[in-house]
């Protein structure tokens, strides 16, 4: 009797530690998935060496190797699009070859800012998609003894000089620039991906599949798409546009 008694006992407690494991694994939370724009698809492009024209810079300064473009920092300055965009969606892959390497992309450049451009100057308009290693906080905090609290490294947009943007929050203590709303660049040398979408005076950042920040009521809202050369090594390849309505 008590030997019967014992087996109904284990399997009861059997059957409750089964049901504890079923619950468990059902309150385990999913991985949240997301969508990567990879640029393929109808009307996307893929841009090359003819598609850009050297702004300033030096002639050594930007090196095409098929679809990557190697850039050596010095002088700063920057490689223009050979046409003019106004809604696009772009892609890109980059690397900073160095720690603490700066670049970007200018966005809707001028014609006037870019013609006759002088060797070390980047043009003074245009909305910067902030290309910035992680190492560059560690860097400026060590050289300036200041908290880098007005930039970030995991892609920052914000008007430059005469172009005018309406960031998105969250915003750098000044609300010039729209801040990540979640931190996802890599470090050097890593590769990371950027996909841009830019419709209308509004633009939308995806660093690595992860939409974190952006603005609105950007003017002008028509240019050049620049890659920037601003003192360190940095490589972009495989940069794909598609011209929206």
């Amino acid at each position: 009797m008590v030997h019967k008694f014992a087996i109904r006992v284990l399997c009861l407690q059997g059957l409750f530690v089964g049901f504890l494991g079923l619950a468990a694994a059902q309150e385990e939370p999913k991985a949240v998935s997301f969508a990567m724009i990879d640029g393929n698809g109808p009307d996307w492009v893929s841009l090359g060496k003819e598609d850009f024209v050297r702004a300033n810079c030096n002639e050594d300064t930007w090196v095409w190797d098929g679809s990557t473009v190697h850039c050596t920092g010095k002088p700063i300055g920057v490689l223009r699009s050979a046409k003019k965009y106004k809604n696009i969606e772009f892609v890109a892959h980059w690397r900073h070859l160095s720690v603490a390497g700066n670049s970007g992309f200018f966005l809707w450049t001028p014609e006037e800012v870019l013609v006759d451009l002088p060797s070390n100057k980047l043009p003074g308009a245009g909305i910067e998609v902030q290309v910035l290693d992680n190492g560059y906080t560690q860097q400026y905090e060590k050289s300036s003894g200041k908290k880098a609290i007005w930039f970030s490294t995991n892609g920052d947009i914000f008007p430059v000089g005469k172009s005018k943007l309406k960031p998105f929050p969250p915003l750098s203590p000044d609300g010039s620039r729209s801040f990540p709303k979640s931190n996802h660049s890599l470090s050097s040398p890593a590769w990371n991906h950027y996909y841009v979408r830019a419709i209308n005076g509004e633009v939308r950042l995806w660093v690595n599949g992860h939409e974190v920040s952006g603005g609105s009521d950007a003017s002008p809202a028509e240019g050049f798409l620049c890659l920037e050369s601003e003192g360190a090594p940095v490589e972009f390849k495989d940069i794909k546009i598609r011209v929206l309505p």
